[in-house]
């Protein structure tokens, strides 16, 4: 499986998760009005799980972007260091475009 689909189906994971943490959150918030402490204490036990479960693939999920973010800087860090005047070149050409596209927006009031 590729990074991309990889990344897709982490995201969709998460995303149902975080919207069944916010069903029973707001479950909860409806049966505290109405329930006994007792009942209320094991909903919120209930709750408190499920938003363990949440956090702890959220944390999985993200790791490949981590993973993903840590190589990719080694790797610029690696070429950045072996070839250092191209770099400032790049670096600088970048810097200028930025401000000439800034400028120019300035001069521009539409």
């Amino acid at each position: 499986m590729d990074q991309r689909a990889e990344f897709s189906q982490a995201k969709g994971k998460m995303a149902g998760d975080i919207k069944t943490v916010i069903a029973d959150g707001e479950d909860l918030i409806r049966a505290a009005a109405n329930v006994s402490g007792a009942s209320l204490a094991a909903a919120r036990d209930e709750f408190k799980e499920k938003l363990g479960v949440a956090r702890a693939r959220l944390v999985d999920a993200a790791q490949p972007a981590i993973n993903k973010a840590k190589s990719t800087a080694t790797a610029a860090n690696g070429y950045v260091r072996a070839n250092p005047w191209t770099a400032i070149g790049f670096a600088v050409g970048i810097g200028a475009l930025i401000g000439y596209l800034v400028v120019r927006r300035q001069r521009d009031p539409d």
